[in-house]
């Protein structure tokens, strides 16, 4: 059995990151019949739960308080503080003006302990999570195709089932990485592939971001009918879901503001600046 299957509670299935007060709840609703360890396990996902939502002060208020017990807990649980203690420093939940070199070499040295125990304990698919988070440190494109490559590495390296899982998220990063240098073609392929993984997932919402993406560099590439194509198809499936996408309806006031559609350019990009969050 390896390092990773070990762990009782599966926090990853207690998830929603789009309603963070709804996984808190979870999180509590579990902690009475967890074991003491997995306690501590569970406390780290509340407070990163007050993270996404911007209360990092509460996050690192409830982080230290379990501080003293999660020296002596399992290396899981070490991983988790550690990673969560840097989320609560850099994250994307964070304001860009609170993204001081400071703070950001705060998060890097935690993210830095998550990693290095994470590897020891062969806990892969954290391993992953750690390294994926220096892309939020290491802004520059560049750094971030570096970080997202090292995390690929780890993923396909592994034997493990929840670090297989990172692959699609990854290679998006790589895609996402790669189209702000400037390298569209390349960034197509590992978007192609991110979908082809995010298909087999099944979950409509992720394939929707996938094609996107794909979209998104489509108009990058000067092939603005194939890109025009998806991210119309996109707002009708959107709509449908009863799910409006803002970034839908940027992509497509740019796409017809290209086309010198002014009248249909102006529709959406009024779309996007209501359903704008």
């Amino acid at each position: 059995m390896t390092a990773a299957a070990n762990a009782a509670v599966d926090v990853n299935a207690l998830w929603d990151y789009a309603h963070p007060a709804l996984s808190e709840q979870r999180f509590r609703d579990a902690l009475p019949a967890a074991s003491a360890d997995d306690r501590l396990i569970l406390q780290t996902q509340i407070a990163r739960s007050h993270g996404l939502r911007g209360d990092f002060d509460k996050a690192r208020e409830l982080l230290a308080a379990i501080e003293p017990q999660v020296a002596g807990a399992s290396a899981e649980a070490q991983v988790r503080h550690a990673l969560e203690l840097g989320r609560t420093h850099a994250s994307a939940a964070h304001p860009p003006a609170t993204q001081t070199p400071e703070a950001r070499e705060r998060a890097r040295v935690w993210f830095q302990r998550a990693l290095d125990l994470a590897k020891a304990a062969r806990l892969d698919a954290l391993a992953i999570d750690a390294i994926h988070m220096f892309a939020v440190v290491d802004t520059a494109p560049a750094d971030q195709l570096t970080w997202a490559q090292a995390a690929l590495a780890v993923v396909e390296a592994s034997d493990q089932e929840p670090a297989r899982r990172w692959e699609a998220s990854i290679r998006n990063n790589i895609g996402y990485a790669l189209h702000q240098l400037g390298r569209y073609d390349e960034a197509l392929v590992a978007f192609q592939r991110a979908l082809a993984l995010r298909e087999r997932g099944g979950n409509a919402g992720a394939i929707r971001v996938a094609h996107w993406m794909i979209a998104w560099t489509l108009r990058a590439l000067g092939r603005s009918d194939d890109a025009l194509a998806i991210q119309l198809r996109l707002e009708r499936e959107c709509d449908a879901a009863g799910e409006p996408d803002e970034y839908v309806y940027e992509e497509l006031a740019e796409l017809y503001q290209a086309r010198g559609d002014a009248e249909r350019a102006q529709h959406y990009a009024a779309l996007h600046a209501r359903t704008k969050k």
